[in-house]
């Protein structure tokens, strides 16, 4: 399997990377929907309700509350994953990232190119006049972080019920719709629409590397049940 996908990888010319929070586990940042993953943990309310955008805008407080103790993970560095990654974007393999974490660890690993279909838990903005705030004004806030004119501040992340930023869909539909190889990794692709985005591939070679069987093993050229980063640095970039 690794040397099928090495020959894939090697008669490439446009690859797009197409991740989820199985990228981001070997890091130490858990993922949402295995057995032991965070929304199979027990709380008073469920956490996809606590990550909704009417659940921040009744219960700022509390959505803070969860926010800081379980999505903030800023002392996690890039694995080998997001490290190869980089590697095949500077070789000129690699086009674009795509991904549905918000942890900004492809960047921290020196991807230039990453659309972040679900924002980042490092860009936040207040409500009321616009402006941006890193991530260390929610980390050493208390309560609800405002903004110096008064207005609430909020992550720059995609809350359930919010749409996607429309200009990362245009370009992420852009690259993956002239890709010739697309590499699905890391993720269930039951988190719609992001996981959608897939049936603009009309290239060559589509590749799955996940831990679990997803919807997508059928279809795909080559099929690796195994962790991403454990795959990716078996690969030679040339």
């Amino acid at each position: 399997m690794y040397e099928k996908l090495q020959q894939i990888i090697d008669e490439s010319k446009k690859i797009v990377f197409f991740g989820g929070a199985g990228v981001s586990t070997e890091s130490g940042i858990p993922d949402f929907r295995s057995v032991d993953g965070l929304y199979n943990q027990k709380y008073d309310v469920p956490p996809e309700i606590i990550l909704s955008h009417t659940y921040f805008m009744k219960n700022t407080e509390k959505f803070y509350n969860f926010y800081r103790d379980k999505m903030l993970f800023l002392d996690a560095k890039p694995n080998d994953a997001h490290l190869k990654l980089t590697e095949l974007e500077k070789s000129g393999k690699l086009s674009a990232v795509v991904t549905q974490n918000i942890d900004g660890l492809h960047q921290a690993a020196g991807t230039k190119n990453v659309l972040e279909l679900h924002g980042s838990v490092l860009r936040n903005y207040c409500m009321k006049c616009g402006k941006f705030y890193g991530v260390e004004s929610i980390l050493n806030s208390t309560g609800v972080p405002k903004c110096e004119c008064g207005g609430t501040i909020k992550p720059d992340v995609v809350l359930y019920e919010e749409g996607l930023d429309a200009d990362t869909i245009e370009k992420t539909v852009e690259e993956i719709s002239t890709a010739d190889t697309m590499i699905i990794a890391g993720t269930s692709l039951t988190v719609y629409p992001a996981a959608g985005m897939i049936r603009y591939f009309r290239g060559k070679n589509l590749v799955l590397i996940n831990r679990d069987e997803t919807q997508a093993d059928k279809i795909a050229n080559l099929v690796i049940h195994d962790k991403v980063g454990k795959v990716l640095k078996e690969i030679k970039v040339k």
